[in-house]
C-alpha cells in the first residue's frame, strides 16, 4: 500500500480513537444510578478568588453505591464546596459534618433515567459525527493523491470499513451505558 495512503488511514484512525475516547469521558459524567466521583467533575469551587475544579481542593470518593464523600484539604473550604455543588445544579443536596461534605445520591426516577438515556444517545450521535468528519477528511486527502483511480477507490473502501467499525464501537459503548442507566 502507498505510504501516503497508510499515513492518511493511520491519521484517520487516531481521529476516530479520540472521538471514542471523548465519548467515554462524556458518558462517565452521566449518572447511572451508582454514586461516582465523576458525577462531580463539572463542579467548580471558589478557591481564594479563582474557580478551581473540586478535585483540586478535596478528595472525592464514593463510599458506597449511594454516597459520595468529599474530604476538603482545608476545613475552611467546606462552605465553598457546598456552594459549588449547589451552583453546579446537579440535583444533589450536600450535607456537612464539620469534617467533610456528604452527598446522598437519590435513586433515579423512570423519567430521569429516560432523560439520561437521551443525553447518552446525543453524546453517541456527536461521536458518530466526529467519526464521519474524520472519514470525510480522509477521503478529501485521498482524492488529492497522485495515484491511480483504482488505488483511490480501494483506499476509500478501506476508510469506509474503518468508519463502519468505529460506528459499531460507538453503538456498543452506547448500548452498555443505556443498559447501565435503565437498570433499577
Amino acid at each position: 500500500m502507498n505510504e501516503d495512503i497508510t499515513f492518511i488511514i493511520d491519521t484517520t484512525k487516531e481521529s476516530m480513537d479520540s472521538a471514542i475516547e471523548h465519548l467515554n469521558k462524556q458518558l462517565l459524567s452521566i449518572r447511572a444510578g451508582k454514586a461516582s466521583p465523576a458525577m462531580l467533575s463539572s463542579v467548580k469551587v471558589d478557591y481564594y478568588g479563582s474557580q478551581t475544579p473540586l478535585s483540586q481542593v478535596a478528595n472525592v470518593n464514593s463510599t458506597d453505591a449511594r454516597t459520595i464523600t468529599i474530604q476538603p484539604w482545608e476545613k475552611s473550604m467546606i462552605q465553598e464546596i457546598e456552594r459549588g455543588i449547589m451552583i453546579a445544579n446537579l440535583g444533589f443536596n450536600p450535607m456537612n459534618n464539620g469534617e467533610s461534605v456528604i452527598i446522598n445520591v437519590p435513586p433515579l426516577t423512570e423519567e430521569r433515567r429516560k432523560d439520561l438515556a437521551k443525553q447518552a444517545k446525543s453524546e453517541a450521535d456527536d461521536a458518530k459525527v466526529g467519526i464521519r468528519n474524520a472519514r470525510q477528511d480522509a477521503n478529501k486527502e485521498i482524492k488529492k493523491l497522485d495515484i491511480s483511480d483504482d488505488a483511490k477507490k480501494n483506499a476509500e473502501i478501506d476508510v469506509q470499513a474503518l468508519t463502519d467499525s468505529y460506528v459499531k464501537k460507538i453503538d456498543e459503548v452506547y448500548t452498555v451505558k443505556e443498559k447501565e442507566i435503565m437498570t433499577v
